[in-house]
């Protein structure tokens, strides 16, 4: 059998470029029109971009009046569909218009497409405004009301009415669903159906007028409807040249997807201006797939399909930066510091809470809880005595405990008992080199032999300690592990693994020293933030391993499993919308681009998969813990992966990325 060599173009992955576009415009003038929309149409298609959207009624202007009694001018408007097509196939590109269009006697506000050099459909408005400035039903028909299926247009027959999707053969899932202007103020707009039946990119071009304030308003819709309907939601609003008596228009364009503006145009230009950005339809269609209220949802209208093939194509080996401004490299830790410190604050809540209601529901009043001196087990601690205080309960009740083993640094050690006592919890320190030498003289191990039973003697050593102290104390036992940790199996099975409670279950590994430090400005002070800050700024280690001659640190984790960062993004990616190794890469080569080269994302993603798959029996036996966050692995409910799954699929993947992807 020959082996199938993937393309990993970003089409290939589910990616679109597409452009919203204000045109510069006379109003009434349709030659004028269309060369500025073939301009434009050249500019867009020189980005890269497949899909151009324009405003409402954008070959004539929106704000003719009772020039759309002039037969001339729909006479031009409709003549001016050919051109436009035409430059559309030469630029290879597919692009919806607006025109005034009579059909059977009577003039409808109307969107066309057009792709592959011919008229792809025609979608009428079905709201019109009635104001005073935009008394459309003056002129204009409801698109419901229209008698026919399909129109002629200059010996050419397209399909004609409200009723119309339109889905690209070349990219799986992408359906495109118009709707005009007024139609998205609608109680239940258009694209609201037309998105259960499938469309995923929606439409609109409008020519909604500006005032005070409405600019904030025109966004948030946008948004909610992208939001609302798992869609991206591409919105052309009409330029300032159609400004015209008492009414100004000022070119506000949007392209949103699932709620996240993705580009944004400047308004008040005279010129022609676009928005460009990647609009990703494998993961709107993960959205869907995934959100249980979609899935159940139907809508009573009756659509027809009209295949099309979405022109233009990424070539397999061009290395093309993804027009998506969102992309971080900490998708768990949002960017803005505002913004961050309300999430802390909300994931310490959501943390203690549960530890409290774990508490109350027991009548346990005390617990135990082993204290490194790393980042994990003092959030560990910190969540602990706030939920101790939540309850009343006096914190010498809390019972944290570090055991110095072969590898523990003064540092850690200093830092986890100067914390502990800061806090006012009840101490104790336990060693446990002892009690592991006489468990290797035990089962006959060579204590110089540094290998995985060395190091997961002491975990287990230490997760007895803490079970027996729990029974001494009449208590339960705190877990400290984090999402991170159980993403890539970094615990010991039955040692740090096991908990009675796992308060970090939830908070991944890049997001744990964010909420360190937050607490220690949030919600502690003088020594107890001082502590807090250096153990911010230690390594992350298990220490398992024996210090040098000189006492310093010999095993740092992430020379071992990689950079957290890295694995964080690959699970946020991995899990939170399902997407394969050949999309993750090309994410992560954008996201990181300048910090890791493309031989260095393969090596940890290879090591990621092979660590996911192999490690879920792990996470099939986790004790509970709150979650926090739309990623959790818990196998209650958010993960359920057989422990036993192979991830030949996935590594074959990686394997080819890594035979064609460039050195750096």
């Amino acid at each position: 059998m020959t082996a199938h060599h993937p393309s990993f173009s970003p089409a290939s992955l589910g990616f679109v470029r597409v452009a919203v576009v204000s045109p510069d415009l006379r109003v009434a003038d349709v030659d004028f029109n269309v060369r500025a929309m073939i301009a434009a149409i050249q500019q867009a298609a020189a980005q890269g971009c497949r899909l151009i959207l324009f405003p409402e009624l954008s070959i004539t202007g929106y704000s003719c009046g009772d020039l759309f009694y002039q037969a001339l001018l729909l006479d031009h408007a409709r003549r001016a569909l050919t051109p436009l097509a035409e430059a559309a196939a030469l630029n290879d590109v597919a692009v919806v218009v607006g025109l005034p269009l009579v059909v059977t006697g009577r003039l409808y506000n109307c969107a066309a497409l057009l792709a592959g050099g011919r008229i792809v459909g025609i979608t009428a408005k079905t709201y019109l405004p009635t104001s005073n400035e935009f008394y459309e039903e003056r002129w204009f028909t409801p698109g419901p009301l229209a008698d026919v299926d399909s129109v002629d247009i200059d010996g050419e027959t397209a399909p004609f009415g409200v009723d119309l999707l339109f889905a690209a053969e070349n990219l799986p899932g992408c359906v495109l669903g118009m709707e005009i202007c007024e139609d998205l103020w609608a109680v239940s707009p258009p694209s609201g159906d037309k998105a259960l039946a499938g469309a995923t990119i929606l439409l609109n071009g409008s020519a909604s007028n500006e005032l005070l304030g409405k600019k904030i308003y025109r966004r948030e819709l946008v948004q909610q409807q992208a939001a609302r309907c798992l869609a991206a939601y591409l919105y052309a609003g009409a330029g300032a040249n159609e400004s015209t008596t008492d009414t100004v228009w000022a070119g506000h364009s949007l392209i949103t997807e699932n709620g996240a503006i993705l580009a944004e145009t400047e308004r008040f230009h005279f010129e022609t201006v676009m928005a460009v950005a990647d609009v990703d339809v494998q993961r709107l269609v993960h959205e869907r797939l995934h959100n249980s209220t979609f899935s159940a949802s139907r809508t009573a209208c009756s659509f027809r399909t009209v295949p099309f093939t979405l022109p233009g194509e990424w070539s397999a080996g061009a290395e093309t930066t993804l027009l998506r401004p969102q992309l971080s490299r900490t998708p768990f830790v949002p960017a803005d510091a505002e913004r961050r410190a309300e999430h802390c604050q909300e994931i310490f809540s959501i943390q203690s809470t549960g530890l409290a209601k774990r508490l109350k529901h027991t009548g346990v009043r005390t617990v135990a809880i082993g204290i490194s001196g790393g980042l994990d087990s003092t959030l560990a601690l910190l969540v602990t005595v706030k939920a101790f205080d939540r309850l009343s309960l006096p914190r010498q009740g809390i019972v944290a405990i570090t055991m110095p083993g072969f590898g523990t640094t003064d540092r850690t050690r200093g830092n986890a008992l100067h914390l502990m006592e800061a806090l006012g919890v009840t101490t104790r320190t336990i060693a446990i080199v002892e009690a592991v030498r006489g468990h290797f003289r035990d089962i006959g191990h060579d204590e110089d032999v540094h290998d995985v039973t060395y190091e997961n003697a002491q975990a287990r050593e230490r997760t007895q300690i803490l079970m027996d102290v729990a029974n001494q104390i009449g208590g339960l036992v705190v877990g400290t592990g984090d999402l991170s940790e159980l993403a890539l199996g970094w615990a010991t099975y039955n040692g740090d693994h096991m908990s009675m409670y796992h308060v970090n279950a939830g908070v991944p590994k890049t997001l744990v020293r964010y909420l360190v430090e937050w607490t220690a400005g949030a919600e502690f002070s003088g020594e107890t933030a001082s502590v807090l800050h250096d153990i911010c700024a230690t390594p992350i280690t298990p220490e398992l391993l024996p210090l040098s001659a000189s006492g310093a640190l010999e095993q740092k984790t992430e020379d071992t499993i990689g950079p957290y960062e890295l694995h964080d993004f690959f699970l946020y990616q991995t899990v939170r919308f399902q997407f394969p190794p050949a999309k993750v890469f090309v994410l992560a080569r954008q996201a990181f681009a300048g910090e890791y080269d493309a031989a260095t994302i393969l090596r940890w993603l290879e090591v990621f998969y092979r660590r996911f798959f192999s490690q879920q029996f792990k996470r099939s036996a986790m004790p509970d813990g709150p979650k926090v966050g739309s990623v959790a692995l818990s196998p209650r409910g958010d993960w359920r992966m057989p422990s036993d799954a192979s991830s030949a699929l996935w590594l074959a993947e990686v394997t080819a990325l890594q035979r064609s992807a460039p050195a750096t």
